[in-house]
């Protein structure tokens, strides 16, 4: 199938952009790099120790007929996202849209967690968010365009025992969104962040049984979302149409934190 097919409309139309997907070999960020691509989009996208879902991903993007590379990158590593930031800039000519998407879990009780359960998760997505809008922040000034969007989580809002180390890390996305949205707003950037609740990941479905159902069962919509809600999500914010929308939380998760 070609790319011309998947486009009904002129909406949301990404053509000749670049995009930036953090963590996208699989789950959320495979989802977004897709739904972009769909819409025109090239896609450069950062993964680290998966280098054969990487490769699969490259291959399905490469199909819509865009120009897409993968890119092995800890996202945690100051000077890391720094080169391969600069490295997709010389490969694709410009950056116009950053999708923080990278993070980890490190589930425990406060009073069980290991001290670097606490800093891996942070580091990677608190500070991976830091590291790779750092990366893109004078780039896009200069530009004066540019998209940023954060993925937070409804964690970060309401907190959750045992998740005291990411619930820090996703509060501290949203902190950040809203701050960097206010510093780029003049320069025509926006900076946003989705918060998915419950959503159907390998990361989710990893999770024991009863644990499983007990957090459907507390869904107002009774169902986990699909990693397509956020990528419909995340393709709205990226496109013209949500370009007086930044500074923004966007819960996506069947009502779990109203």
């Amino acid at each position: 199938m070609i790319l011309s097919e998947y486009r009904g409309n002129t909406m949301f139309n990404l053509t000749g952009k670049t995009a930036v997907i953090t963590g996208a070999s699989r789950g959320i960020g495979k989802a977004i790099a897709m739904k972009f691509a769909k819409q025109g989009a090239n896609i450069a996208f950062l993964h680290i120790f998966d280098a054969e879902n990487a490769a699969q991903t490259e291959k399905e993007l490469a199909e819509l007929g865009v120009k897409v590379k993968g890119y092995e990158c800890d996202v945690s590593d100051f000077n890391g996202t720094k080169a391969a930031i600069e490295q997709i800039i010389e490969d694709f000519g410009e950056i116009h849209i950053l999708v923080n998407n990278a993070g980890i879990i490190r589930d425990g009780l406060m009073l069980s967690m290991k001290e670097e359960d606490f800093d891996k998760v942070i580091n990677v997505n608190l500070k991976g968010t830091f590291n790779m809008t750092k990366g893109v922040y004078q780039h896009f000034m200069k530009k004066r365009r540019g998209r940023i969007i954060n993925i937070a989580s409804v964690v970060g809002i309401n907190g959750n025992a045992g998740q005291s180390n990411y619930a820090s890390a996703k509060a501290g996305i949203i902190g950040m969104t809203k701050s960097v949205a206010k510093e780029l707003a003049s320069r025509g950037v926006t900076v946003n962040a989705i918060a998915p609740g419950f959503i159907a990941t390998d990361m989710t479905a990893s999770m024991p049984e009863k644990a499983r159902e007990a957090a459907i069962a507390a869904i107002p919509m009774k169902k986990a979302g699909q990693v397509e809600d956020i990528a419909n999500t995340a393709l709205f914010l990226a496109s013209d149409e949500a370009a007086y929308i930044t500074g923004e939380v966007i819960k996506v998760d069947g009502g779990m934190a109203m």
